[in-house]
């Protein structure tokens, strides 16, 4: 008779990620400590892969996710890739449609999922803490959204599911302050489940993968249905068109600047992009909107502050600059 079932350990290969199994437990460890564990592209679909097979393998009942080392748990997306990125919307389509559909596969495992906060977890590693069932966090750990400070949106996990855990109000406080949420805090807004001295961190991780392997896998799973059922509802309308805008936006001034700073290792000009917008200049356009156009060569769509043509270097008239705007 035909069966679906996990994998033995050693048939998977995986490049960014840790997989093991045992004692009713499947552990996925993102492992990246050089850059803090920040996942990239081919993180999502491993961490997918590794889903997969613990969902299909019996023998697990709990799943752990956490980062490699004891600095962080997940510091976000990796930057240098996102970066990179930014010229193609089309394939960041592509790799935030990557990192939904690890996001759904683990809401929906059927089986509980356990977050191990073992060290800073910021951006998208908050989406995945929040995609997971139940958290424990060492106490020194510290919690941070940064979209609104970087040029982006937490729109894969944490607008959607933030005010579910802890309320409107904290909910809107984290995502438009971006500030540091440390373990005790987070625990008494309902973010996380535990904070423990780090020594006892896998001590109390196992307590909670103990209790709930000792529990019926069917009516557990009936109970991760129910109790899912807002937040699929808000993912289930809102991440296609997340996805959607985070792409065609990933291109956008705001969203280089935040990324070049973070390369450069600078403080992002946010006040730069306030003032030409009281200057009536455009801060959603690099060097204003494309309606000029060359009186020399022809060439069309020129950003209307450009004082010569990108094409041929012919002067453009000023007066077409006070016509545009007009």
């Amino acid at each position: 008779m035909a069966r679906i079932t996990g994998k033995d350990v050693s048939e998977l290969n995986f490049e960014t990620i840790l997989y093991e199994k045992g004692n009713g437990r499947a552990t996925i460890t993102i492992n990246r400590p050089e850059i803090y564990n920040a996942i990239s592209f081919k993180s999502f679909s491993e961490i997918n892969d590794a889903l997969r097979d613990a969902q299909f393998d019996d023998g697990v009942a709990v799943v752990i996710l956490t980062g490699a080392g004891d600095k962080a748990f997940c510091a976000g997306a990796d930057l240098k890739e996102h970066y990179d990125l930014c010229a193609r919307p089309r394939d960041y389509f592509k790799w935030i449609n990557e990192f939904i559909a690890f996001q759904t596969r683990m809401v929906n495992l059927g089986k509980p999922t356990i977050a191990r906060l073992n060290g800073l977890v910021v951006g998208a590693g908050n989406e995945l803490n929040l995609a997971c069932d139940l958290a424990v966090a060492a106490d020194d750990v510290v919690i941070r959204q940064a979209g609104t400070a970087r040029g982006s949106v937490a729109a894969i996990g944490v607008t959607q599911w933030l005010s579910l855990s802890i309320g409107d109000r904290r909910a809107r406080e984290v995502l438009l302050m971006c500030e540091d949420i440390p373990a005790d805090k987070a625990l008494d807004w309902g973010l996380i489940n535990r904070a423990v001295p780090r020594a006892q961190l896998d001590r109390s991780v196992d307590q909670l993968a103990d209790n709930l392997i000792d529990k019926f896998a069917e009516t557990t799973r009936h109970t991760l249905t129910q109790t899912n059922f807002f937040k699929n509802m808000v993912w289930g309308v809102t991440a296609p068109h997340a996805a959607d805008w985070l792409a065609i936006h990933s291109g956008a001034p705001e969203t280089f600047e935040g990324m070049e700073a973070f390369i450069e290792k600078r403080e992002v000009a946010h006040g730069d992009f306030r003032k030409r917008a009281m200057d009536d200049k455009s801060p959603e356009f690099f060097g204003g909107a494309p309606i000029k156009s060359c009186p020399l060569c022809g060439a069309k769509h020129l950003p209307l502050e450009h004082e010569f043509c990108g094409v041929c270097g012919a002067e453009l008239p000023a007066s077409e600059v006070a016509t545009a705007a007009e």
